[in-house]
């Protein structure tokens, strides 16, 4: 293990027992793991109270590591550098960004963190963005965790990237996410996608309708109320 803490931080995923050996496996030492945390913003400061450094890895539930990715070569983050985040390889369409993405973040970062619809665009300091692809993000693992990552993503990119994306690049980005074609569930993530765009324009009307996107019970209820005989069918 290299002189970094490691966390991972899972909630529901069904693969999270495995992914999360796979990532002590390639960091090479003892992965601290949170799990079930009500609250994406507690659950992310939570991570804070769990690791003994200031600079520490954090990967989500659905985040497979790539085997071959060496932590040893890793650098601390530069003064004035909240986090640091890999590229990761979508499963449902190919995009290969910094959605799902291994991080390097400051703890003090975490416990200064403010409010923002997207947790981690709300850390203080600056985002560092690594061009390197350190793994896939396994999110397509059942028709819900696939429409919740759809909807989500694409309904904060159609809302104003929180990371000062360009226009045009999340403009890409969604219009990929909604012709979503390969993978496990793929066509749930494209119906996500386009479902979470309407919503954007809907929640324009009153912005605290954003807050549902951190609500995992809420995101279940809306997935069931419109997809729910859809599953069970088949």
């Amino acid at each position: 293990m290299t002189g970094f803490d490691a966390v991972f931080l899972s909630y529901d995923e069904p693969m999270a027992d495995s992914l999360h050996s796979r990532l002590q496996r390639t960091l090479g030492g003892t992965v601290k793991r949170l799990h079930g945390v009500h609250g994406m913003r507690r659950a992310y400061r939570l991570c804070a109270e769990v690791v003994d450094h200031e600079h520490f890895f954090l990967a989500d539930g659905d985040f497979a590591i790539n085997t071959d990715f060496d932590p040893s070569a890793v650098e601390p983050l530069d003064e004035g550098i909240s986090m640091r985040v890999w590229q990761a390889v979508n499963p449902v369409n190919g995009l290969i960004y910094g959605y799902g993405g291994l991080k390097l973040i400051r703890r003090s970062a975490l416990r200064d963190m403010g409010a923002a619809v997207d947790v981690l665009a709300a850390l203080p300091g600056r985002i560092e963005f690594a061009r390197q692809n350190a793994g896939i993000t396994r999110f397509n693992q059942s028709p819900l965790h696939a429409w919740k990552a759809g909807f989500r993503e694409c309904a904060m990119l159609a809302r104003g990237s929180e990371y000062g994306m360009a226009d045009d690049d999340a403009r890409q980005r969604m219009k990929a996410w909604t012709g979503s074609r390969t993978g496990d569930f793929a066509d749930f993530a494209a119906v996500g996608a386009s479902e979470g765009i309407e919503f954007a324009r809907e929640a324009a009307r009153d912005s605290r309708q954003f807050d549902h996107l951190n609500d995992p019970a809420w995101l279940c209820e809306r997935f069931t109320a419109a997809h729910g005989d859809q599953v069970i069918s088949g």
